[in-house]
């Protein structure tokens, strides 16, 4: 999945919908696995300015694009490593059933497949992880955003699955990272996930 990593967007409805979607495809990459040498080049080259000056996501977005200037491929694979790899217990969970019930593959992540289920929506193949990791939760939020199928892709089911499996739990997550001695590059992404999230809930509210 190509991303155009410019966050400026016009006061277009369209506009807007289409960022949306790059970043919630954005993040979903960037949790799933290190950023490759491409992505991350992407990254560097990123546009920083917002159209207005001092928007709410433009400095965490600036601070994401300088760390990700100063550090090589390398050092951000070994940092993902670190947080979130390795035998036995990682330094940072990513799977939502471990903020909402403290252990994995619990009830949170059954009522997430009944509700993946119920949008038509399942697991690819190619995916390892379970369906309550951040990079599937993102992933799922920009196929309701972006999705061709209007009954599935709607503002009425991203309001309902943003509720009942992003809200609950993934500024825990965030808020995780961005306390953790060893993350670097993962602080920056993590500050500027809990700023989007934020966004986005209050987007949501005030069409509730």
């Amino acid at each position: 999945m190509s991303q155009d990593l410019n966050l400026s967007t016009s006061s277009h409805a369209l506009d807007e919908e289409t960022a949306r979607a790059e970043i919630y495809g954005l993040l979903s990459q960037l949790f799933y696995a290190a950023p490759s040498e491409e992505l991350l080049g992407q990254l560097q080259v990123a546009v920083t300015e917002a159209p207005d000056a001092g928007a709410f996501l433009e400095e965490p977005w600036r601070e994401l694009v300088a760390c990700a200037r100063a550090l090589t491929q390398a050092q951000i694979a070994s940092e993902y490593s670190q947080l979130f790899g390795g035998v036995g217990k990682p330094e940072i969970y990513l799977f939502g059933s471990h903020y909402l019930s403290g252990f994995l593959n619990e009830k949170p992540l059954v009522r997430l497949r009944d509700d993946l289920a119920a949008l038509g929506l399942g697991r690819s193949q190619d995916m390892s992880e379970t369906e309550d990791h951040a990079a599937y939760v993102f992933e799922v939020m920009r196929y309701l955003i972006a999705g061709d199928d209007v009954a599935v892709s709607n503002l009425t089911h991203q309001m309902a699955f943003f509720s009942q499996h992003v809200k609950p739990w993934l500024s825990l997550m965030c808020q995780a990272l961005i306390a953790h001695p060893k993350a670097v590059f993962y602080a920056r992404l993590a500050n500027f996930t809990e700023g989007f999230l934020s966004v986005e809930a209050q987007g949501f509210d005030l069409v509730a």
